[in-house]
């Protein structure tokens, strides 16, 4: 076995993470000993937990920005192949599950415009504008969310049809719509007041309640709720 490819049950013992965190609980790690047991083994050149620093550095020490990676582009990396890419990413996709769980359920009172913000930011954190709706009944109770489109990193093109079609299919009476802002600017533009009106109206011709239209920015930024509620802001 080379010296560096070294996976962890082979490492001396108060260097593997998994007997550190048997011995001194999962908060004792740090996020490289803890991205090293979910990677499993090092490459040729270096071993796992060095791996697992150099990751975390390409990716400006954030599991963030770790979590925004492709599979393709982890793969890139030296010893990252399927296994170790597609092992990362669930990992992070489980994290990023879990803090929307936390949340909200499906038994959550949408509210307000960090109701919104709350269910969504996790589904929004994404390098292209993407676009969604969420779907009520007339106690303000979740029913359903749904992704109406994906486009690149300035816009998307938004089927309307397709936001009233969804709401009168799971017959809700309330809807909340959000996009995100890959650059992290959450100013609307002309298009997204523009669209807004063009909700709105659909949604009264239909009988439904537009709660809000929010625009989310980086899911993280500045401590988290980096976003813009027409609502809030007198725009609806």
């Amino acid at each position: 076995m080379d010296k560096n490819n070294i996976p962890i049950k082979s490492m001396a013992k108060e260097d593997m993470p998994r007997e550190k965190m048997l011995a001194n609980g999962r908060k004792a790690l740090s996020n490289s000993e803890l991205l090293a047991i979910v990677i499993g083994s090092g490459s040729q050149n270096m071993n796992v937990l060095e791996l697992a620093k150099r990751l975390l550095k390409e990716s400006n020490n954030s599991l963030v920005d770790l979590s925004r990676k492709e599979i393709s582009e982890l793969k890139k990396e030296d010893g990252i192949g399927d296994a170790k890419a597609v092992s990362i990413v669930a990992a992070l996709e489980l994290g990023s599950r879990m803090w929307a769980e936390t949340k909200n359920s499906e038994d959550s009172v949408i509210k307000d415009s960090l109701s919104i913000y709350n269910i969504l930011a996790s589904d929004l954190d994404m390098p292209n504008e993407l676009f969604y709706a969420i779907y009520l009944n007339n106690r303000n109770k979740l029913i359903t969310k749904k992704q109406i489109s994906s486009g690149g990193l300035t816009q998307t093109s938004v089927d309307v049809r397709m936001i009233i079609k969804n709401a009168v299919e799971c017959n809700a009476t309330v809807i909340a719509v959000a996009h995100n802002h890959p650059s992290g600017s959450v100013k609307p533009s002309k298009e997204d007041i523009n669209l807004t009106k063009r909700i709105k109206e659909a949604c009264e011709i239909m009988d439904i309640k537009l709660l809000d239209h929010v625009i989310i920015g980086e899911h993280f930024a500045s401590g988290g709720n980096n976003y813009f509620s027409f609502y809030d802001n007198g725009l609806l």
